[in-house]
Parts: C-alpha cells; sequence; structure tokens
C-alpha cells in the first residue's frame, strides 16, 4: 500500500490567487485606472476599482460530482453551484455555496456549503465564505458608482470529467453545423447573465492567466502526477500480460480502469485507446470492440484521472509477445528515436533544440539501416519532419492549458514524448509515449517504469496475466 499522494494546502492555494491577481495586474494595469500609480492602495472606495475575478464551478451532476479544473485548482472545493471572488489587486478571496441540502445529504452524503465556514475557511484560505444568494448583491454593490468596472472571469471551456479544451472546442465547433443549435457554452452564458444584469461591466477573460499560472507545476502538483504515472504503468502492464489472441480490446481496457480505480482515482483520465491491427491506424479510437488476433499489434494509452492530475502514456506490442521482422524494423526505429528526445530534454535548451538534436542523431541511424521495403524508409524520413513528437502538455488534463513551445523548458513543465510514425501505404502507426518533468537538470520520467524495448516487453508478456487467472475462457 502506497502512502497517498499530497493535495494542495490551504497556504498553496492562497498563494496561487495572489499570483493570478499579481498576473492580472502585470500584464493589464489600464484597467485600474490611476489608483495604483498613484503612491496609495486602493480600498473599495476607488472610483476606479476594485478589478474582480469571478470564477464559476461545475453544476451539479446525476453521475459522481468531479468540479472543474480552473475551481478547483483555486479553491480545493467539490462542491457544485460554487463561486470564488478575487479581488485582483491584492488577491483576497470570497467563496460563495449553496446551502446545506439535507434531503440531498440523505441520499448521497455530506458535503461542504454555506454553514461550515470555519471549515471552508481552514480548506480554502479564503478570506471570506457567503452564502450563494449573497453573490448579485455583494458583487452589484463592489461594481457600484464604479468607473468602467471590469470582472474577469474564463471564457474557454471547463475541463471536467475526461475533458480537454481542445477536445471540447472541436465538439463546440461540430456543434455549429446543426441548423437548429441553440445553446451556447455555459461560459458564454454566464458572461451574457453578468451582462444582463450589470449593462456597466467590462468582461475579460481571465483564461490566458489561469492557463499561465497552470503551466508550472508545484510540488504538491508533481507529487500527484508522479502517482498518476505510476498507476498508469500499471494499468499497462496488465493490459501487456493479458494479452493474448481472442482477447477483446475492451477486456485490456477494464483492466486498466481495475488498476486506476483500485490505486484511489477517479477512474480513466480520457477516453482509453486501445487499437489492435488495422484499427492503429486512427490515432485516437476509442470503440475498443474488436477481437485481438494472433499477428497484430495492439496500441494503448491509457491514464488515471487521479486527485484531478492525469498522466499520459503510449505503448506498442505483439498479441502473441513475438515480433514479427517488419513490427522490429519500424518499431525498434521509434523506440530509438524517443531515447534520443528524452537524453535532450534540460531546462535551458527550446523544443526545437531538442527535435533537431535528435532528428540529425536519426538521420545516421536511417542511413545505417537496410531498411526491409523503400515505403519503411521513406516513413522514417518524413517521421524525422514532424514538429510535434514533443506531444503537449499534460497536468489536470491529459491535453493540458498552456504552451512550452517557443520559450527555453524550465522546472516544472510537463510534457509528453511521443515519436510517431506513419506508412499510408500499410495503413500503420507507430508510437511511444511516455509523460516527463523538466527538473533542474534534466527531467523525471513518471511513466518510464513500464518497458518499452521489445525484449523487455516480451518477458513482461510471458507473466501471467488476471484476465486469464480470474476470468478463464
Amino acid at each position: 500500500m502506497t502512502t497517498p499522494a499530497p493535495v494542495p494546502s490551504a497556504d498553496e492555494l492562497v498563494g496561487r490567487r495572489r499570483r493570478l491577481a499579481d498576473l492580472v495586474r502585470a500584464a493589464v494595469p489600464d484597467a485600474y485606472g490611476p489608483s495604483l500609480t498613484a503612491g496609495w492602495a486602493p480600498d473599495d472606495t476607488d472610483p476606479f476599482g476594485p478589478v474582480l475575478m469571478l470564477v464559476r464551478g461545475a453544476p451539479p451532476s446525476t453521475s459522481t460530482f468531479r468540479q472543474s479544473n480552473d475551481f478547483y485548482y483555486l479553491t480545493g472545493l467539490e462542491v457544485p453551484n460554487a463561486y470564488v471572488e478575487i479581488d485582483t489587486r491584492d488577491g483576497r478571496s470570497t467563496v460563495y455555496l449553496p446551502h446545506r441540502n439535507l434531503a440531498g445529504e440523505r441520499s448521497g452524503g455530506t458535503r461542504l456549503c454555506a454553514e461550515d465556514v470555519e471549515g471552508v475557511r481552514a480548506l480554502t484560505g479564503a478570506d471570506d465564505v457567503r452564502p450563494l444568494e449573497d453573490l448579485p448583491t455583494t458583487f452589484g454593490r463592489r461594481i457600484k458608482r464604479r468607473v468602467s468596472p471590469v470582472v474577469f472571469t474564463p471564457l474557454a471551456p471547463a475541463e471536467g470529467r475526461r475533458g480537454t479544451r481542445d477536445g471540447d472546442l472541436d465538439a463546440a465547433a461540430e456543434e455549429l453545423v446543426d441548423p437548429f443549435a441553440t445553446s451556447a457554452s455555459r461560459e458564454a452564458a454566464f458572461a451574457d447573465a453578468l451582462r444582463a444584469r450589470f449593462p456597466t461591466l467590462e468582461i475579460r477573460d481571465a483564461s490566458p492567466f489561469l492557463d499561465e499560472l497552470r503551466t508550472i507545476k508545484s510540488a504538491s502538483e508533481l507529487a500527484l502526477m508522479r502517482e498518476a504515472g505510476r498507476l498508469s504503468g500499471l494499468g499497462v502492464l496488465e493490459a501487456m500480460r493479458s494479452t493474448a489472441p481472442g482477447v477483446m480490446e475492451y477486456e485490456l481496457g477494464a483492466l486498466a480502469e481495475f488498476v486506476f480505480l483500485r490505486g484511489g482515482a477517479f477512474g480513466s483520465a480520457y477516453e482509453q485507446i486501445v487499437a489492435a491491427g488495422e484499427n492503429i491506424w486512427y490515432g485516437h479510437y476509442g470503440a475498443k470492440s474488436a477481437k485481438l488476433e494472433a499477428s497484430q499489434l495492439v496500441l494503448m494509452d491509457a491514464a488515471p484521472d487521479y486527485r484531478y492530475y492525469a498522466s499520459d502514456i503510449g505503448r506498442m506490442w505483439p498479441v502473441t509477445g513475438a515480433w514479427d521482422p517488419w513490427q522490429l524494423e519500424l518499431y525498434g526505429f521509434i523506440v530509438r528515436y524517443h531515447v534520443e528526445l528524452l537524453e535532450r530534454i534540460r531546462p535551458g535548451v527550446t523544443n526545437v533544440d531538442v527535435l533537431d538534436g535528435a532528428a540529425d542523431a536519426m538521420r545516421g541511424v536511417i542511413d545505417r539501416t537496410a531498411f526491409s521495403k523503400p515505403i519503411y524508409e521513406e516513413a522514417a524520413r518524413k517521421s524525422l519532419d514532424f514538429p510535434y513528437h514533443l506531444s503537449h502538455p499534460v497536468g489536470m488534463s491529459v491535453h493540458d492549458v498552456g504552451e512550452y513551445r517557443g520559450a527555453p523548458f524550465v522546472p516544472g513543465q510537463v510534457l509528453t514524448v511521443d515519436p510517431m510514425l506513419w506508412v499510408p501505404e500499410e495503413r500503420l502507426y507507430i508510437r511511444v509515449e511516455d509523460t516527463v518533468a523538466v527538473t533542474d537538470d534534466g527531467i523525471e520520467n513518471f511513466t518510464g517504469a513500464v518497458p518499452f524495448l521489445p525484449d523487455q516487453i516480451t518477458a513482461v508478456m510471458s507473466e501471467p496475466g488476471l484476465l486469464q487467472t480470474f476470468a478463464p475462457r
């Protein structure tokens, strides 16, 4: 049994809200009028302030409630219909919560509410805790008689269970083709409601500031991601052991889900990829409905939602555990590429430095390799030009907010190393993926305990698997 990973303390939550206020003040000093440049501290009598941030939590759910990432990041509260108001001049915060719902508690258990003032303050470090119905009056009083009052609120889609910013935006874009689609996003509807009730209010987007803050992970966040990476590895290892001809893709996914839940996770952080044979060609295949055959490769990409933090991993293996020569040829190339990328990531270098250095090394590998087919050599050379082998940030979401491209790496950034190769003539897609954190002198590989070398994978697959032990066919 492992020691439970730490959760953010009240001091850390207070620090996040204060750093958020600092970012806003530094980026948009025009929003504060003359008060911050006149040599005196503003207060609620200042006609040019306060400038507020208002962050809305997730709505109630018919399934197990999961808070939205930004709200949890700022408050640590798992309560639906909650708000936090932050004065961006000094980071002082007020939490607004619904009253106690006795009928709901009898059905689903207790949760924090407006009556739990001291408990909420101890958990969050908030300066004030008020009932939800106070929010319109209190908010209106704070902006009353102000010159061009400003409120920042996140306008990007709130990430929830298995949610990602890019995925939610893609879904919203697809919905636009429906001629009868009428619903605005929850964020847009909230902004419209604020404007309708307070017509002089100027709404500004808080998402870029929250994204910047979330990009660099604290020690407590890294500890949670370390555990998420460990569970990711255990889930994939169990799937490797249980792989055999006749097993269904969804059975391997179920094994990983069991490992995640047993480890204290909320479940999967995203729709698992468990693809065999031709299904591998689809980069985000999620149906998991095919039966494994002896001649196939399996691609698996699965990770837990562990206390609001994700991981990401990609591994491939042959269904029988024995590698065909063509599989070793392509997979071995990507494994070598993966190692070259991992060895080059450190503070002070950029993603371009890493990609260019690894590509130079791999050109020599290609020149020394006798490929069995011209299309395999062509695929290998084309892979060196792909700019996204350092794929995406990871954090509270598997495709996390923030950006690492275009600037030197710094400690606390977490990203995926995911070299990929495509052979369109044979509909082959080969990859290996790990989640790594940038440290003071290199990286920590959160998913590195899962072998990716062919001989090591074969050894793992020779071990007994849960599927055959407890559910024999």
